[in-house]
């Protein structure tokens, strides 16, 4: 109800007017309170009262046609404004428009201002229409649910799409949290590994250089007994923090275990692992810290020919390292026993 006008419900109503040869025509329906005319052909009001409506009557019996051939001559409709009014209704018949589950919602129906008959071919006619015209409420009725339809299949995907999008930023958070060290921040032992296998197979294929760097913090042990755990972490935290700043985009900093951090440096052969040794060893040694000076003790190894295995590699940077440290520590080691 109260839908616009529709071309295909107003066709209905011009061709009953025209098989009948009525002056009006009116397709409506009919709730509680009113009737209103959703096709209306040659009647101007939209709507009545429901208590006012001939076709009350009609839809009361939705199995059988209602004629009434002149309304004065009926008791139930003498004193009906439709009658006694404007449009001065004396010829009625109607047919109620019924659901495929028995309701009727409404009539086709057909006026005269003047008392007559109507012929079967007629009533025939207004049969076939209320038929059709139903036909269009169940076609539009259709429709309205198939859109509907598409519409929460719509939201449905938009809603799975989030929920998808959502996991994919959970999924990437939980990657990113297990492949990061809580504390600082840099990549952990788990990413390390990863990475560092990768790296070290990517380099032997394609026979480019790749050098691995392994820093130690000088007496942290005992800068952590002395001034305790916090100022510990907050130490280490600022340690990576110095490294990531000198390293470049496709290098990866992390950190190993304890008070040790791990640098691959990809397409970097030892000379410039060395170059880049130096500058983390001097980035901690200049540093401002708050309760004692940091330095840092740098192993480098560097794949070479002899180099078959990932753990090669590791084992002579961490022998590097190892000598650094025996040797007076803020120390730089490389694979021939440089210092700088």
């Amino acid at each position: 109800m109260d839908t616009l006008p529709e071309q295909a419900y107003d066709n209905f109503t011009r061709l009953a007017a025209l098989i009948c040869n009525t002056p009006i025509a009116l397709i409506t329906l009919l709730d509680e309170e009113r009737q209103w005319f959703k096709s209306r052909f040659g009647l101007e009001r939209s709507e009545i009262p429901r208590e006012d409506a001939i076709c009350n009557h009609t839809i009361l019996m939705p199995d059988n046609l209602m004629i009434v051939s002149d309304t004065i001559h009926d008791q139930r409709f003498v004193n009906n404004p439709l009658v006694a009014l404007e449009p001065n209704v004396r010829f009625y018949a109607g047919v109620a428009l019924v659901t495929s589950s028995g309701e009727a919602l409404g009539t086709i129906c057909v006026m005269d201002d003047k008392p007559r008959g109507i012929t079967p071919e007629q009533l025939d006619a207004l049969q076939v229409l209320s038929r059709e015209v139903m036909g269009q409420f169940e076609l539009r009725r259709s429709i309205a649910t198939l859109e509907k339809s598409v519409l929460k299949q719509e939201q449905f995907i938009d809603q799975l799409q989030d929920y998808q999008r959502e996991l994919e930023k959970v999924r990437a958070d939980f990657e990113n949290q297990s492949l990061t060290d809580p504390l600082t921040g840099v990549h952990n032992r788990r990413s390390f590994d990863s990475r560092f296998e990768e790296e070290f197979l990517r380099a032997q294929r394609y026979k480019v250089a790749c050098s691995l760097i392994l820093v130690d913090v000088d007496h942290f042990k005992q800068y952590n007994d002395t001034f305790g755990h916090t100022a510990g972490d907050e130490a280490l935290k600022a340690v990576a923090a110095l490294l990531k700043e000198d390293v470049r985009i496709h290098d990866l900093v992390a950190r190993y275990g304890g008070e040790e951090f791990a640098i691959i440096l990809p397409n970097t052969d030892v000379k410039g692992a060395m170059v880049m040794g130096e500058r983390f060893r001097r980035s901690i040694q200049r540093a401002s810290w708050k309760h004692k000076q940091l330095t840092i003790s740098v192993g480098v190894g560097s794949l070479q020919e002899g180099t078959q295995k990932p753990i090669d590699l590791f084992r002579e940077s961490d022998t590097a390292l190892y000598k650094a440290k025996q040797s007076g520590r803020n120390l730089v080691i490389g694979p021939e026993l440089n210092s700088n």
